[in-house]
Parts: structure tokens; sequence; C-alpha cells
């Protein structure tokens, strides 16, 4: 796996300060892009916390997601979350280091009173900060500076501080997977607070010896509450590895409700990702499961075919003129502007996401802009699928008939079919996973042989036949 070392610096160690008009919370920021540029120290909030003690454990929450590895427990490194400021709320985004569970609080307008920048960092989270804020009582007075102030910045001549850390690839591209996964999904069950509280002290809890549950348990709505249920049915959610749930503790005394996420499912349906969204007051915190704890985000495939097309790239540039710290991506609004097709629009900020561009909110069920210090290109340098599928194509290995195509690899050929808005393969990949983790890469080399032989046209039957079916938004 390739691993590159992502080194944070910040000014100053993140900490909580006491001074003679009360206490603040002082989150120090490394290296961000804002409306104005890259900034070495940007500052996207300074005012109060109107519920400092649910705010505090919802950050706790988060930082504990960046610590865990859920698959194979070990000690790891830690990872700083990402704060992404849009004008009217403050996001918090990490991973588990094993990729398999996404974590994210959303920080309100009502959680909020001061003023709300915009643009994108990494914040110090550090084992200090994390003791000082399991102590924030209830109805202190509590500032959150996001970032230093304009005279720190100039005058600090101190030592500063610097994190270097392994950041795997596979964790960047979770970023892009999770949104593509998510924007298939639905809201599936609410839950009142109480209800919530009760299902989720129930779950198991984590074991450091025997490692993460093996399976995924299906849960159906059955009134206010929830039902376990052995198989998957319509209307069910899928529960993959529900220790992995147990993060939530923290923030159930300050639960004013759960909202389960997740795609349609039907009675033969395999283990699924799902979203597990608490409520709080100003506040919403979410956790997103992969299928299965032994599988991780990143390898889930679903960026694949929106790579392939050779347009995206152009769009990609397109549209990313458009953004402008948003926090809810019109689709609409992007295609009348660009002049783009829906579909391609889509493609497009699929692309921007493998560079952290875009992310997904299943609450909203809304894209949403933030920017990380990663070009477009890289997720698909390392992708090997995409790379093989590329050099078949070269080869001239890929011979389209219709709807059918053979891939020739080497001394044997493999038969690809199109098959209920999808493509089929004769492959032992699509034989294991039937199509659950992306296209094999004879499949997806026959989408890039059709799509470079159709012309090309800003709306073509292509177009509408290479888009993933479940993504209806």
């Amino acid at each position: 796996m390739t691993r590159t070392a992502q080194t944070y610096t910040y000014l100053r160690p993140s900490a909580v300060h006491s001074t003679a008009e009360g206490r603040s919370i002082g989150l120090e920021t490394s290296g961000g892009a804002t409306p104005a540029g890259q900034e070495a120290h940007p500052r996207f909030f300074s005012g109060f916390l109107t519920h400092p003690q649910a705010t505090a454990a919802g950050l706790l929450c988060v930082a504990d997601i960046a610590a865990a590895r859920y698959y194979q427990p070990q000690l790891d490194h830690w990872r700083d979350p990402v704060v992404t400021g849009n004008g009217d709320r403050l996001r918090l985004e990490s991973f588990s280091a094993c990729c398999g569970v996404y974590a994210r609080l959303d920080m309100l307008g009502d959680a909020l009173d001061g003023d709300i920048g915009h643009g994108t960092t990494n914040v110090d989270v550090n084992i200090p900060l994390r003791d000082a804020l399991t102590r924030v009582g209830a109805s202190d007075p509590l500032r959150l500076e996001v970032g230093p102030d304009e005279m720190t910045v100039t005058t600090f001549d101190g030592p500063v501080v610097e994190k270097k850390v392994p950041l795997p690839e596979r964790w960047l591209r979770g970023f892009a997977e999770t949104q593509v996964i998510t924007s298939g999904f639905d809201l599936r069950a609410e839950l009142p607070a109480a209800e919530a509280v009760r299902f989720l002290r129930a779950l198991p809890r984590p074991s450091t010896t025997r490692g993460a549950s093996k399976g995924a348990r299906w849960v159906v709505p059955a009134g206010r509450s929830l039902r376990a249920t052995t198989r998957p049915v319509p209307g069910a959610v899928c529960l993959p590895g529900p220790e992995r749930l147990t993060a939530l503790t923290r923030v159930l005394r300050h639960a004013t409700g759960l909202r389960i996420h997740g795609p349609a499912v039907t009675a033969g349906s395999g283990p699924v990702a799902s979203a597990w969204e608490i409520g709080l007051p100003g506040m919403r915190l979410t956790l997103t499961l992969s299928p299965d704890t032994t599988r991780g985000f990143s390898g889930e495939g679903g960026v694949l075919d929106a790579l392939a097309a050779d347009e995206s790239a152009e769009d990609a540039d397109l549209v990313s003129v458009l953004l402008a710290w948003d926090p809810a991506v019109d689709i609409a609004d992007l295609a009348a502007q660009s002049g783009l097709t829906p579909q391609r629009v889509r493609a497009a900020l699929t692309r921007l996401a493998t560079a952290g561009r875009i992310g997904y909110d299943t609450a909203e069920a809304a894209y949403f802009h933030r920017e990380l210090p990663y070009d477009t290109g890289r997720a698909e340098r390392d992708n090997p699928r995409l790379r093989a599928a590329r050099a078949l194509v070269d080869a001239g290995a890929v011979r389209v008939d219709g709807e059918t195509a053979t891939v020739t690899v080497e001394d044997h050929s493999h038969r690809v079919r199109s098959a209920e808005g999808r493509l089929t393969c004769t492959c032992r990949w699509w034989a294991e996973y039937r199509g659950g983790r992306g296209p094999c890469k004879h499949a997806l080399a026959v989408r890039i042989a059709r799509r470079a032989a159709a012309p090309r046209t800003t709306a073509t039957a292509q177009d509408k036949a290479d888009t993933p079916t479940g993504d209806t938004r």
C-alpha cells in the first residue's frame, strides 16, 4: 500500500484556555484553502458556542474515529480532522485508520454565535485538548476559535508544532467513494431520542482481543423503534460491524433523535453501507459504515465510471470554477451555468471528489464544497483497475460487437455484456463481487472503448446508458 507523509504545521497546540472573560477552545489550523487562496493558518470562526458540552462531545467523537482502527485493532498514528467553513456552518470530518468509518459533525448556525468563514483546513486535536474537552460543563460560557487571530499570526515567534503522519492513499480515496455511495441513500428510519439511546446502548462493544465482528446485521423500522431481522427485506437497513457505532456513546446524553440512511435493498441483497445520524442541539453527527468491517471505503470502485469518461476531466475544470463554498451544491444550477447535462455534472463532481473537493450530506441530500491539498488526477493515477483498463484499450484488447464485447487478456478472453443498465463479465472478479465493488477492469475497458467510439455531444445516449443505476438525484 502506497504511503506518503502528510505534514501538519501549527503555530501552537490546540487547547482549552481560561481567561478573565471565561474559557475558550482554541483549535489551531494548518495549511488551508480559502476564497483568497492558500493560507498557512486560516481563521474560520470566532464566537460563542450555544451548546458547549454537546459540541465538546461531538468534537471528541470525530477525534475518536480518527484515532480508531476497527479491523485488526492496533496502535495507530493520530490523524487530525478536517474542518470546512461553508459560511453558515462548520463541518468537521475524519476517517478511521482502517477507512471503514467516516465521521462528520455538522455545526449549524444555531450552535454557533459568531461569524463563520469559508475554506478548509486541518485542526490540531491532541491528547491534552481531548482531556480538557471531557471537562467542559453544560452551562459554562465557552468561546470557539478556529484558527489564530491576525495579531497572533504576525507576532508569533515561538517554535511551531509539526506532526508528520503517514497517510495511506486509500484514506484519501475514501472521501471520493463515500460521496458516491451516500448519494444513493434515502432516509429509512427515524427514532426519537429515548428509543435511539436505548437501541445504541444495547449494541455490542468493540473488543481489542478478538478484532471486529464478521458479517452484517439487519434492522427494520418497527413503529418508533427498530427490530432486528436475520436477512435483508425491503425497507431494511444494514448494520455492518455494529460495535463501530459505540463511538456515539459520547453524545447520547445530548441526543435529540436518530435518523438512518441507506440504499434500497431486496431479499437477495448483500451487505451495504449505511449512515447513522444523531441529532444534537444545533448540530448533526453522522457515522457512515462500510459494508463490512474488513472493507474500507477506498476500494469500493464507485468513482471508476466517472474517471473513465474522457470528458469528465474537462467538465471538472469547468465545474470547479463555479463552486463557491456553498453548503449545498445545486446540480440543476451547475448544469444551467456550465451547459452540461446533470449526468455530466455529477461525473465532474465525482472527479473533483477524488481530490477531496466534494462531499455529500445525506441529511440534506446534497453535495457540498470543500478543498483538500490534492490534485484531481491523483486518484486516477493511483487506481490499479483504471490503469489496467486503459492499458487494455491501448493494447487493442477490446472488441465491441453491439451489446456484447470481448476483452482478450494474454491467452484467454472475457465476455462483457450489457444487462439491466450495467455491464456483466465472465471474469473471477465479477463472479465474486457481482458488481458490488464497482466494475471490473474488463467492463471498465469496454466503457472506455465505447465512449471513445461515440460522437462527442453535450448529451448523448451513452451518457445516460453509462449513468450508474440507483442515483436518480
